[in-house]
């Protein structure tokens, strides 16, 4: 089993940056592709990027490509999100999610952007 727990998310003006971490126990990390989601106020969680469990390939969402980094450091047993350009609309909650035969989820953190 995989505990994930997420952290880095805050109030940010647009335009700003923000990073997001997501620390994984357990011995098996890279295993586990990895991946973010986020949830908005009255909407679906949505996803946002991920990335393969040896780190060669990384996948985003549309609305955050070319803004967004994902990295992971196996070392650490940690994920990043790198959020640069950021805008009023990626304000949500975002989860950390670990797939490997099972989903893992992190209790998520806020992130805030205003206007």
């Amino acid at each position: 089993q995989v505990q994930l727990v997420e952290s880095g998310g805050g109030l940010v003006q647009a335009g700003g940056s923000l990073r997001l971490s997501c620390a994984a126990s357990g011995r098996t990390f890279n295993t586990y592709a990895m991946g973010w989601f986020r949830q908005a106020p009255g909407k679906e969680r949505e996803f946002v990027a991920s990335i393969n469990r040896s780190s060669g390939s990384t996948y985003y969402a549309d609305s955050v490509k070319g803004r967004f980094t994902l990295s992971r450091d196996n070392a650490k047993n940690t994920v990043y999100l790198q959020m640069n350009s950021l805008k009023p609309e990626d304000t949500a909650v975002y989860y950390c999610n670990a797939r490997a035969t099972t989903d893992y989820w992190g209790q998520g953190t806020q992130v805030t952007v205003s206007s």
